[in-house]
């Protein structure tokens, strides 16, 4: 059995970042980085797109997925994986899985959306449905991989997943210039830690910003409070970074650390950048990037020309929402 307790885990280092990077590099495509036109105009800024959409998988969180089975010895492989997530960490699970030969299964909540749980499925996961909020999902879905003596894959609370998410920062870096200042949405924080621990160490001069829902602001709560907070979820359109943070969560010191500055952001201005973007770009994405976006709208009048770059961090949103969204319905 690999379960580790999330008390017992150690955070990743720079380094593991680095090698998470050459590990799933054959797995994994990188994802564009591209200075963006429509919303340099629009910000008044220099504005730069890391586009994790385009992922197998629809998000970023297919770099933490590979990056922790890949580690799996081949006994915890043919023991099976379980994982608790509102859609992504589970799609994307599923998918590295299924790449790999390793059986899953996904805890899903009860609210999840239908279209992120039916991509889960099409991979060949089972799904079980649990709890109202991500927190209490996490829980039970560790206390089956113990039952089972499965390997517990976290969406955030993991060194593996988190260094596997900050391999878009050393992409990044691969990819084009250096940003004055970084926007990335944030839930339980693997992807924003990963990504800080890699810049703070290569691009020091990179202000990183946690941009998260007004209804959902539990890690930017927590960094104030000093501790990890407790709090009830109100709906979001970013389901993505929605619910609470296991106490003790590697990602929290990480946060508190290395992240300048946070913004929340309310519905209206997430749904607002959300319809920005169907005017300047081709696709849809979901309300966890219009969370960023909303963020980098937000700043963009006090930022003086600065060169920016957004995490575009997914697009599995159900298309009658992000229709509704549009249409402002």
């Amino acid at each position: 059995m690999e379960y580790v307790p999330a008390e017992a885990a150690e955070g990743p280092s720079a380094e593991d970042v680095e090698l998470a990077d050459r590990r799933i590099r054959p797995h994994v495509p990188e994802s564009p980085y591209r200075r963006s036109p429509g919303w340099s105009a629009a910000a008044g800024l220099e504005v730069w797109l890391k586009e994790e959409q385009f992922l197998p998988s629809g998000s970023f969180k297919l770099r933490g997925a590979f990056n922790k089975l890949l580690t799996l010895s081949a006994g915890a492989r043919s023991a099976g994986v379980v994982a608790a997530s509102s859609g992504n960490h589970g799609a994307a699970v599923a998918h590295a899985a299924s790449a790999l030969g390793i059986p899953a299964c996904v805890y899903v909540p009860q609210g999840a959306s239908p279209a992120k749980v039916d991509k889960i499925r099409r991979k060949g996961a089972e799904v079980v449905w649990f709890g109202t909020d991500g927190l209490d999902t996490e829980l039970e879905a560790r206390a089956e991989a113990a039952r089972r003596g499965a390997t517990y894959v976290s969406p955030y609370n993991d060194p593996a997943v988190m260094a596997g998410q900050g391999s878009l920062a050393v992409e990044l870096l691969r990819q084009g210039p250096v940003p004055d200042r970084i926007y990335v949405a944030v839930g339980g924080g693997g992807l924003i830690g990963g990504v800080a621990l890699w810049l703070r160490a290569h691009a020091p001069s990179v202000r990183i910003v946690g941009a998260l829902p007004a209804n959902s602001p539990v890690m930017a709560d927590s960094v104030r409070a000093g501790h990890i907070v407790e709090m009830p979820t109100a709906p979001t359109l970013s389901d993505g970074t929605a619910g609470g943070i296991e106490e003790g969560a590697i990602t929290f010191p990480v946060c508190r650390d290395l992240v300048d500055e946070w913004v929340t952001v309310s519905e209206d201005e997430i749904a607002d950048a959300m319809r920005v973007w169907a005017a300047l770009e081709p696709g849809q994405v979901e309300g966890a990037a219009g969370v960023a976006l909303a963020a980098l709208r937000r700043d963009a009048p006090q930022l003086n020309g600065q060169r920016v770059a957004v995490v575009v961090c997914g697009s599995n949103i159900p298309v009658e929402r992000w229709t509704a969204v549009i249409q402002r319905v």
